[in-house]
């Protein structure tokens, strides 16, 4: 182990057994035994090595979520993506808190929001998302955390686990439809559906100004 694996690991045992709170630099260095500058050294400053620290509590989590790949049915890996984020927040509060507890977006946090978003763009080049992609990210990202959060200060043995499919179905329901690819959908659904796929090819005949008029209306005819 180098010496920047060395303070890392010594950051995550600390935020694990006091919170942010207890990783201070001076808890840190003793900890890993270097000196402070050697953490400014490396990271820059605090914020910098908590970015480090929630990148190595959250590799475990974003190399599950890469694994999961995807299936033909975007929905249902919309439900895996919920649970394995439940169950990641319920089994690791510490890196949780750390991650989503707080304004500022580390890293990790960026990459799982666009795994998050991957997922909701399938639905929506299937034909079945109801609400503007951004919009649905921000929706099951809010319904997530608050359940995480909610059952994180909940004690353990007073924790309603049915709060974990309840809020999944009524966020699947609110921002789906039960169509099938193949079927007729409703004409905003229809303009999502354009929307994601012009993002994944925009067409060549038209100009960067155009592209952008373009999905200014898919987005007004989505909403």
């Amino acid at each position: 182990m180098d010496t920047r694996e060395r303070v890392v690991k010594a950051a995550a045992d600390l935020l694990v057994e006091g919170g942010k709170e207890a990783v201070s630099t001076r808890a840190v260095a003793s900890a890993a035994g270097v000196q402070a500058p050697t953490l400014y050294r490396l990271f820059g400053d605090k914020d910098g090595l908590l970015d480090a620290v929630a990148a190595h509590g959250f590799a475990g989590y974003l190399a599950t979520k890469q694994a999961m790949g995807a299936s033909d049915d975007p929905v249902a890996d919309l439900r895996r993506g919920w649970e394995l984020h439940i169950g990641f927040g319920l089994a690791c509060p510490a890196f949780y808190l750390l991650m989503y507890g707080e304004p500022r977006k580390r890293e990790a946090r960026q990459a799982a929001d666009a795994m998050l978003r991957e997922i909701i763009g399938r639905i929506a080049a299937a034909g079945r998302l109801t609400v503007p992609v951004e919009q649905a990210a921000q929706f099951v990202h809010a319904a997530g955390m608050g359940v995480v959060l909610a059952l994180i200060a909940t004690p353990e043995h007073e924790r309603d686990l049915g709060l974990i499919a309840f809020s999944r179905e009524q966020v699947i329901r609110a921002i789906t439809s039960e169509s099938a690819p193949d079927e007729p959908t409703d004409i905003p659904s229809r303009a999502i559906a354009l929307r994601a796929a012009l993002e994944d090819e925009p067409p060549a005949a038209l100009s960067p100004a155009e592209r952008t008029l373009l999905a200014e209306w898919l987005d007004r005819v989505a909403r």
